[in-house]
């Protein structure tokens, strides 16, 4: 693969792929982790997802391991991977070309073409975890703080989606080192959900606004 895409991009932006040999010998060291369907990885300069696709590779191969035998709890924790990766982009063609090569890594594992439910579920959950940002600056390409969605899957085809802003879950460390004027709190009194939402379907989720819909 090429390392980058242009001089200019390199000058502007700092721009340098790193090379797949180099990404999967660096995710070898936490192998374990990368290869836990719930472990959540956050890539800050993710450009097109050199390393955010090889560890939902991974990922997905452990679906297919532990649950491959039902195509129900296949598809949800599928899902379940796919909401436990996150990353940051500063580009906007970058951070285009990170979803989409994320949502074409999940389609073909479980055979999705664009009208079903569970790819426009992983599509809308994608460009909540796949931002349009500045790292550094902790804010978003429209100069708003980053959120980010926290995602658990509560069994029966049911998520759960729990807003945290991450200029303040940066500073978690901090709260928690002892002898720091908060220490004696519990991070739960300290990091709480800018918003939490009731739970929903994948089909929920395919709506695209984050809200359950009423049954008809």
């Amino acid at each position: 693969m090429t390392l980058i895409r242009s001089k200019q991009r390199v000058a502007d932006h700092g721009e340098v792929f790193t090379p797949p040999w180099l990404v999967e010998a660096m995710l070898d060291l936490v192998k374990g982790e990368t290869e836990r369907i719930d472990s959540r990885f956050l890539e800050p300069a993710c450009g097109s997802g050199n390393f955010l696709i090889p560890i939902l590779k991974r990922k997905l191969a452990a679906v297919e391991l532990k649950y491959g035998k039902s195509e129900f709890e296949k598809q949800h924790y599928a899902i379940l991977a796919v909401t436990c990766l996150y990353g940051i982009e500063l580009l906007a063609d970058n951070i285009a070309e990170c979803r989409a090569n994320m949502l074409e890594v999940l389609s073909r594992y479980l055979n999705l073409n664009e009208g079903d439910d569970l790819y426009r579920a992983a599509s809308y959950v994608l460009s909540q975890n796949l931002i349009h940002g500045d790292a550094l600056a902790m804010r978003t390409s429209d100069g708003g703080p980053i959120t980010f969605a926290q995602w658990s899957y509560l069994g029966r085809g049911k998520f759960q989606r729990r807003d945290f802003r991450l200029d303040v879950l940066t500073h978690m460390s901090g709260f928690a080192e002892e002898g720091t004027l908060f220490a004696h709190l519990g991070k739960h009194e300290i990091f709480t959900p800018t918003k939490t939402y009731p739970p929903m379907t994948a089909r929920e989720l395919a709506a695209g606004d984050g809200t359950p819909k009423e049954a008809a």
